[in-house]
């Protein structure tokens, strides 16, 4: 590992989708003495436990635009940054069970046309042609869009990363920020456990780890880290091709990965906290939804799972900005499962506001003020 620099023109923390994003889309406008730090390896937060999704059925407009331009991004990777990412268009499929679900998405698809997506509201028998697994009893209708699809999330960050590295940033892994110390309202210099970097800028990109980088410089980021947990079934003979599809009653949700299934769902009974171990805890509540919608999918064999985190908000939507009362402490976390379908668009979004440019995306009504100011917005399109 190269010494660590002793000055930065800016500090990134946390080495995921987002920092190294963000890295390289600095140093490809030009931004010199950009330093990412990472406290394990590069990826190995929540990015690279991610199930891969990317999307742009979203409720709330800013999300819409940000999945936009990622999506558009994620689709020219391997020219720029220069990456094959397994990038395919496989659609997204909600399975809507309950009259008020449907009535959201009703208006969600009209918000994402708008927009150009190409979202819309189709028959239960059009989303069993689909997505064969699924049984249709009980559904109302289901939302597709045949732009969404699926990535794979730690060639997303390897790909960023070396073209931040043949960029001219530094990036250190293995390397845990202790203090960050402030004088007079500016950022003074980052303490890690390889030495001291003088600095008047941090980026905070630190997921599941945010809420304790803001308190080092008194800014509040309520962020909350959940276990989140993915199974891999076994070969299925003849598996079909198929959407990414979420039973959004339940949240039980699966895709193709390999020659067999990726499995997942949220579990309501999980504490916050730093969990990374494997529990099988919410096993029979991911197999009882399993058997009325997919049953295929339940009995199917397990051979292997992860367990990653989830950077949970307290209105399930991201936070990005800059800190009004401190210079410069910029961040971009609390994704809520949805952070690395917008890696692409946040690296634009924090390297315009770092360079001081009109993001594309208005970002504002995401910034951590709104907890305070009473203007939260909740994001209804998640799982």
């Amino acid at each position: 590992m190269s010494e660590l620099p002793s000055k930065a023109a800016a500090v990134i923390i946390g080495g995921g989708v987002m920092g190294t994003s963000i890295a390289f889309h600095l140093a490809e406008a030009g931004a010199e003495g950009i330093v990412l730090l990472e406290q394990n390896e590069l990826g190995s937060g929540s990015t690279c436990k991610a199930a891969g999704g990317v999307r742009a059925q979203f409720s709330d407009p800013v999300n819409i635009q940000l999945a936009q331009r990622s999506l558009e991004a994620f689709a020219r990777f391997p020219e720029r940054p220069g990456q094959e990412i397994d990038f395919r268009r496989a659609g997204y499929l909600f399975l809507l069970s309950r009259d008020e679900d449907v009535r959201a998405f009703e208006q969600s698809i009209a918000l994402q046309r708008e927009y150009g997506v190409p979202s819309r509201l189709i028959e239960p028998k059009e989303a069993k042609r689909l997505s064969p697994l699924i049984e249709t009893d009980g559904l109302l209708a289901a939302a597709f869009s045949p732009d969404d699809g699926l990535a794979t999330p730690e060639a997303v960050v390897y790909g960023y990363a070396r073209g931040a590295r043949q960029r001219g940033v530094h990036i250190a892994t293995q390397c845990r920020v202790t203090n960050i110390e402030t004088r007079g309202g500016s950022i003074r210099h980052v303490d890690t456990s390889l030495g001291s970097i003088e600095t008047g800028t941090v980026i905070c990109t630190a997921g599941a780890w945010s809420r304790e980088v803001g308190d080092m410089v008194g800014v509040d980021l309520p962020v909350t880290p959940y276990r989140r947990q993915v199974l891999f079934t076994e070969p299925m003979a003849s598996l079909p091709p198929m959407p990414m599809t979420i039973d959004f009653a339940t949240s039980f949700y699966f895709h193709a990965e390999g020659r067999g299934l990726l499995v997942g769902m949220s579990y309501q009974e999980e504490p916050p906290g730093f969990h990374l171990d494997r529990n099988d805890a919410w096993v029979p509540s991911l197999l009882a939804a399993a058997e009325r919608r997919a049953p295929a999918v339940g009995s199917a064999g397990i051979a292997s799972g992860w367990a990653g985190l989830y950077e949970i908000t307290p209105d399930h939507n991201a936070i990005v900005g800059e800190a009004p009362s401190l210079s410069r402490f910029l961040y971009a976390t609390g994704f809520s499962g949805h952070g690395f379908l917008q890696g692409p668009a946040i690296g634009e979004t924090i390297r315009d506001l770092y360079l001081g440019r009109e993001p594309a995306v208005d970002v504002s009504g995401l910034s951590a003020a709104r907890f305070t100011a009473g203007a939260t917005r909740p994001e209804r399109n998640i799982v």
